[in-house]
């Protein structure tokens, strides 16, 4: 029922208001709503025990009637009433301000928000949870209560959270000089959420996956992760909720800047090489794909038939590297000052990336961003080529590079980027005679000088620390290659080299099996490189050993696709599986005896020393397991069995699942048994079974999907399966019967039906169709327009990536 002091026409999902009067006025609304019926997980739903919201971006229009716009700011009173017996805990925005008792067993909760804030930050969570509490004492003296909610038998995997949450709002002190504004801070784990998790002021509301965790269920890269969400929901409530988007187009505004800020935060509480690579292959392996695909848009997208679709790798880890090339082209005193400015002018509005540019450029005498401006207008990865010449008379080195971006979708020519490229020249003992610098690459070729380069021709390091989202083009030489793995004073471009040198010989194995020859053998510098790689696992104490696993780690099937011409999925597999079993062999050994020497029996512990200590044990694992023989199965199988923590023992089941025999299916089971009916380690037991390289995969996915623990219904459990598939086993995905094509196809129509938002992400799966070989090509679209021939049957939020997978050229 809608009442109000004017007139209503309620009109389906709108409503028009015919006031005859003039000045201010009171509406009313009441709405019946059915959360238990709401599994598109958007408004006001329920979650196991608990009834929660989730209102971004446009969930609150879901709940009532309101104008949603991310502009439209209001103060929040909330006035919360249940059966108290049933739902104890009565949740919402800012400060509790009363409570009480009513009639029946009832209760009621008052809670007052303080600050101006849209409606998708609006939240509410009523339930029966245990929580953990702590406080934080402010910078200026206030304290902050600190709580977190969870289903009361996951109460005792909270505390790596609580201590996150500490951390994050210490550093953000430190670091930016924001503090905490109000008196409470909640955030409650619900097992049932489409993302990872939600800023709401005051009350964050969580993915489970992104707060529970115990050595015993949570793998390093679980604590890892859950550290950096905790961060980044938290940064929010400066940059996101106290400074808001003024429309959904300017997403990346708060987005992108906040991801920049929960990297600085994970750098600083770990290895920042280690952060950087790892940022980095998230980027190359999601966000180049989607630069290169039907739905390339720019971090700042010009229009959307539905806003869910654009929460993407571009808007978020692009636009992270854009607020990253400010900080290095400003430096950190002078990105600070832009960052200190856009808090003082825009505290408590809602405004565009402009804005955050001007700031930018004022706080830091009228800095020249105009060109800057292009990274948010223009679609597409910018390819950077570097050539460089040696003069040895003169003793100058000059560097040439030049920026080419191709035509994407609506933009069929680009204008030059403002590209920092961070330099350093090194000398061929290995010690720096340039030290790094960074290049303001603005025309589409420029040229730069260094002079008195003593001592010969000098090895460039380039793009040092990936100082901007480009591929890089250069004459580098495998011996170059070697060198820099090798004496690189800069720990991102080591790896690098590692990777380069990787994906050189995967390329070339990969065209010789299509080709239907002999792969040539691997360079003889690239074994010894990666040789070193291993004899520093063993030598150095102080060596970070994450950084080691990492140059050994060969480079992601999806990154490794995006350079190829014409994507061979299923022979690019087998190439990186012929380069990976081939260093193997050669250096059976040395992994043998680094996996032996790493392989300790200690307590449990999350720091970087041990992290980096698993990390590189279970790389060289992976290694010995190429050979899928008995002594292969032996090895994985006493890890398993051995295996006293998540880490070690995913690593291992990782392994056997690829690996043939009965021990395969022994470990599944025991796993199975073991996680005791836990949501998020079933998860990892699903997603082990889906990326298995056997030519069975699709059956037994067949077989998973019937299975009582799996539902279609819960997100986490629907992607550990059928979205680990679809965008992680490419040679399964992709095989030759294309099977795997219809399986994730038909996914797409059920799970449509329940949630659009998961529907519409695992239809993404298809939107490179055009870039495959012929038959694969055929197949993809087949399976598009299946999809279509749905029609109006079809959710917008998947109409809208398979109609312009189809339309674009």
């Amino acid at each position: 029922m809608l009442t109000a002091e004017s007139d209503l026409l309620v009109l389906g999902k709108t409503i028009d208001i015919a006031s005859g009067g003039k000045g201010d006025f009171t509406l009313q609304t009441k709405v019946l709503i059915k959360p238990e019926a709401n599994f598109e997980l958007s408004g006001f739903y329920k979650s196991g025990s608990a009834y929660c919201t989730q209102c971004e971006a446009e969930g609150f229009r879901r709940i009532t009637y309101y104008l949603d716009r991310p502009d439209v700011m209001a103060r929040f009173k909330v006035r919360i009433e249940a059966d108290k017996a049933k739902l104890p805990l009565l949740l919402s925005n800012g400060n509790k301000v009363g409570t009480g008792e009513l009639p029946g067993g009832r209760h009621f909760a008052e809670w007052e928000d303080p600050f101006p804030k849209p409606s998708y930050l609006f939240a509410v969570v009523a339930g029966d949870l245990g929580s953990i509490v702590d406080t934080y004492k402010t910078t200026s003296g206030r304290d902050v209560r600190l709580e977190i909610f969870s289903e009361h038998d996951n109460v005792d995997k909270l505390e790596h959270a609580m201590m996150s949450l500490k951390k994050s709002m210490k550093w953000d002190e430190d670091v930016y000089g924001l503090e905490y504004d109000l008196d409470i801070y909640n955030i409650v784990a619900v097992n049932d959420f489409n993302m990872g998790a939600m800023e709401n002021k005051g009350l964050n509301v969580f993915n489970t996956a992104f707060v529970l965790a115990k050595p015993e269920t949570a793998t390093d890269t679980d604590y890892e992760r859950i550290e950096g969400v905790i961060a980044h929901e938290y940064f929010h409530n400066w940059s996101g909720n106290r400074v808001t988007c003024q429309d959904w187009f300017q997403l990346t505004l708060k987005e992108g800047l906040t991801v920049f800020r929960d990297q600085q935060f994970s750098a600083d509480m770990g290895s920042a090489a280690v952060k950087r690579i790892e940022d980095v292959r998230v980027l190359r392996a999601r966000q180049f794909a989607e630069d290169s695909g039907p739905r390339a848009h720019a971090i700042r997208p010009e229009s959307y038939m539905k806003m869910d679709n654009f929460y993407t790798s571009t808007v978020y880890e692009k636009g992270a590297e854009v607020i990253r090339m400010y900080h290095t082209l400003l430096g950190t005193e002078g990105f600070r000052k832009g960052m200190d400015l856009y808090f003082e002018r825009h505290d408590g509005s809602a405004v565009t990336c402009d804005d955050f540019r001007a700031a930018m450029s004022d706080a830091n005498g009228g800095k020249d961003f105009g060109q800057f401006e292009r990274w948010y207008l223009q679609a597409g990865t910018p390819v950077v080529e570097a050539k460089g010449v040696y003069d040895a008379a003169k003793k100058t080195y000059s560097l040439t590079l030049s920026q080419h971006t191709a035509g994407t979708v609506g933009q069929p020519s680009k204008l030059p980027f403002h590209i920092p490229v961070r330099v350093g020249l090194l000398g061929r003992d290995g010690k720096e005679v340039v030290s790094s610098q960074v290049l303001e690459l603005k025309e589409a070729s420029q040229t730069f000088y260094f002079e008195g380069i003593e001592g010969g021709e000098p090895v460039p390091s380039l793009l040092r620390g990936f100082s901007a989202p480009v591929r890089l083009k250069t004459q580098q030489t495998e011996e170059d290659l070697a060198f820099l793995m090798a004496h690189d004073t800069d720990s991102f471009n080591r790896w690098e080299a590692s990777q380069k040198l990787a994906s050189q010989a995967i390329l070339a194995t990969t065209e010789a099996l299509t080709e239907e020859k002999t792969p040539e053998p691997l360079a003889p510098t690239m074994i010894e490189a990666f040789r070193a790689v291993l004899k520093a696992g063993l030598d150095s104490e102080s060596v970070d050993k994450s950084l080691l696993a990492y140059a050994l780690s060969l480079p992601e099937e999806l990154t490794l696709l995006g350079e190829m011409d014409v994507m061979r999925p299923v022979d690019l597999h087998k190439g990186r599986d012929h380069v990976k079993k081939t260093l193997a062999v050669a250096l059976k050994a040395e992994f043998l005896k680094v996996y032996k020497a790493l392989d300790q029996d200690v307590p449990y512990a999350v720091n970087p020393e041990e992290i980096g200590r698993r990390r590189l044990k279970n790389v060289c694992m992976s290694y010995l397991c190429t050979s899928k023989d008995k002594d292969a199965v032996a090895l994985a199988s006493s890890a398993f069995k051995r295996a006293t923590c998540m880490t070690d023992s995913i690593a291992a089941l990782a392994c056997l699942a690829s690996l043939p025999g009965s021990e395969k299916d022994e470990a599944l089971q025991m796993f199975y048994s073991n996680a005791k009916g836990d949501p998020l380690v079933l998860n990892k037991w699903f997603s082990i079974q889906a990326l298995a390289d056997l030519p069975d995969t699709i059956d037994r996915i067949q077989v998973l999907i019937k299975h009582p623990d799996f539902s279609m219904k819960n997100p986490n459990r629907f992607r550990a399966l059928i979205g680990a598939f679809a965008n992680s086993n490419l040679a399964q995905f992709h095989a030759e019967d294309g099977r795997g094509y219809v399986l994730v196809a038909d996914m797409v129509l059920a799970v449509d039906k329940l949630n659009p938002q998961v529907a519409a992400r695992l239809a993404g799966a298809f939107s490179l169709w055009r870039k495959f070989e012929s038959s694969r090509r055929n197949m993809m679209k087949e399976q598009l327009d299946r999809l279509m021939t749905v029609g109006d049957g079809l959710s917008r939020d998947t109409y809208e990536i398979v109609s312009q997978s189809l339309l674009s050229a």
